[in-house]
């Protein structure tokens, strides 16, 4: 069973080491705080989608034509000279806004799992404490 310790003991060395200095100073709260508005969520929805939305506009009929050259039997040589991405990817018009709206609701949730990670860190830095004295003095035991 002493042998076995030490592997058990990882998980607990693990919580035992320092949180993040986000958590430690007050930026995960205040990363939680900017994930949380939604002005911020909106402006990042809306990068995302615009993005998304002007890649889709990408010409990819200089590149198709370079493949094309470099692989005779590949289908590239099919391409139109001026099809876009969004063409030849078969992508529906509303993609930027849906790409958007996954990222809104991504931007919540990470606001969510931030203000919880801010709110926790105290409990768990002193679970980590105390898990660490608890396994010096069951090492400290064993050893007698």
């Amino acid at each position: 069973m002493i042998r076995r310790l030490p592997l058990i003991a990882l998980p607990l060395l693990a919580l035992a080491a320092p949180l993040p200095a986000a958590a430690q100073d007050g930026a995960m709260g205040d990363a939680a705080e900017v994930l949380s508005d939604p002005a911020a969520q909106d402006r990042m929805a809306d990068t995302v989608a615009a993005l998304v939305d002007a890649l889709m506009q990408l010409r990819v009929g200089p590149l198709a034509e370079a493949v094309a050259r470099a692989d005779p039997d590949s289908d590239a040589a099919y391409i139109p000279p001026d099809a876009t991405l969004g063409e030849v990817a078969g992508r529906d018009p509303d993609y930027g806004a849906r790409m958007g709206d996954e990222v809104r609701a991504g931007t919540r949730m990470a606001g969510h799992l931030a203000g919880a990670a801010a709110a926790y860190a105290p409990v768990l830095r002193d679970m980590a404490r105390d898990l660490a004295a608890q396994w010096r003095r069951e090492a400290d035991a064993a050893r007698r």
